[in-house]
């Protein structure tokens, strides 16, 4: 077996188990934690009072004008001078939700504007509060519309929490790097890497295929040929 083969062989187990042990929940966590404080904001900027949905609309500029690698270590390395003391993993975990849920925020937003005034009057005049016409009418037409781009978030987020290395997160690119660091074969370690990355993102790009065909089956709003 040629040396890089079996290199890559070697170092295989290492690679996913970083990814299934930090890789996957702090994927995962994330997008839940984001996509629920992103709803929460949405809602914010569109029907709350002036000052909150001024604060809400603060906080999604200052998250999409910032680096993600900058956010990470304000809230790893920055925290601390102020008392505030956070392990690697939770850091990342605010870090990632925070910026998710700025992205999620105004895709929400948009897609929530999306539906017609009148299905909010439909609602109402059938007897639906506020919350159950939100609840039962709107949100799930807007899911259909939000599946692309959340799915499209979710992937990217897959692949940014190889910046979680940098705040020395053992997630799966670090693992790579301290297999670099004792083999001193960057190009080999760092393509495997690349090559597991591009395989969760295929298997979640098909996912979305799916997932948005299903969606298209019942509300007739998206491509069925994707």
């Amino acid at each position: 077996m040629p040396h890089w083969l079996q290199l890559m062989a070697d170092s295989l187990p290492t690679l996913l188990w970083a990814g299934v042990k930090f890789t996957i929940p702090l994927t995962l966590l994330s997008f839940v934690l984001g996509l629920a404080l992103g709803l929460l904001t949405a809602v914010t900027r569109l029907f709350a009072p002036l000052p909150f949905a001024l604060l809400a609309r603060g906080y999604v500029w200052i998250i999409r004008g910032t680096p993600l690698l900058v956010q990470l270590f304000v809230v790893f390395y920055g925290l601390p001078s102020v008392g505030i003391l956070l392990d690697a993993f939770p850091a990342a975990l605010i870090g990632f939700t925070l910026n998710i849920g700025a992205y999620s925020s105004e895709i929400i937003r948009a897609v929530i504007s999306s539906v017609p005034k009148g299905q909010w009057e439909a609602a109402y005049s059938i007897g639906m509060s506020w919350s159950q016409a939100m609840r039962r009418t709107i949100l799930p037409q807007a899911a259909r519309v939000a599946v692309p781009p959340l799915s499209n978030t979710f992937i990217s987020l897959v692949k940014d929490t190889s910046l979680a290395a940098a705040i020395t997160v053992p997630e799966m690119f670090q693992a790579a790097q301290r297999i670099v660091a004792t083999t001193y074969e960057p190009l080999i370690l760092y393509i495997e890497a690349a090559l597991i990355y591009l395989a969760l993102s295929s298997v979640l790009s098909n996912l979305q295929v799916r997932l948005e065909r299903r969606f298209a089956r019942y509300g007739g709003m998206l491509e069925t040929n994707t």
